[in-house]
């Protein structure tokens, strides 16, 4: 289970690269978010396949479900956030970089955290809890970045950003509710 479980966060850590590259200014890197998606889609659907078919995992069904979900919805919130942008023409500034470099970095760290889930459970733990520092400083970004956005004159493109930033702020919400539920595993292992 841990290991399609690990190939659905490699799909997004896929997606959530090219999101960072959109976010840096690459609009092609779009639709290789769009396409992430649709296959993060399929890995997840896998995965819950090979679940119900199996007998004994080394997470609890519930757990394996929680931990899917939570990372399908990074990347579809990112693939939103990307359409929201377009859909308002308002594309990503510096603030959005950052914020996306931050979740790259959540990611990896989710990613290093389910690796050691079955062996190490204190590695575990600290990939969890260093994938949750992350998103607090995606939270700093955040706030800086709407405390930026009085000073910006053009109303339309206030709210867009705002809509925006809350967007990424909500990705940074599911890394931690991934995080915890990462952490909540190990605490049922020992």
């Amino acid at each position: 289970m841990l290991g399609l479980l690990r190939a659905q966060v490699g799909v997004t850590i896929e997606g959530v690269d090219a999101f960072a590259a959109w976010a840096c200014g690459d609009p092609s890197a779009a639709q290789v978010v769009r396409d992430a998606e649709r296959r993060g889609d399929a890995a997840k659907r896998t995965l819950l396949g090979a679940l119900r078919a199996a007998f004994v995992t080394p997470l609890e069904p519930e757990d394996v479900f929680a931990l899917s979900r939570g990372v399908d919805w990074i990347l579809n919130y990112s693939r939103d956030l990307i359409s929201e942008s377009d859909a308002m023409a308002c594309p990503p500034d510096a603030v959005i970089a950052e914020m996306a470099r931050l979740l790259q970095e959540a990611v990896r760290h989710i990613d290093r955290a389910l690796a050691d889930l079955d062996s190490d459970h204190d590695a575990a733990t600290e990939a969890a809890d260093a994938a949750i520092r992350a998103e607090r400083e995606l939270e700093r970004i955040y706030y800086g970045g709407m405390a930026a956005l009085l000073e910006v004159e053009d109303r339309s493109e206030r709210i867009a950003r705002r809509e925006l930033y809350r967007r990424c702020l909500r990705i940074g919400e599911i890394v931690i509710d991934v995080s915890e539920r990462v952490v909540y595993a190990v605490v049922k292992q020992v």
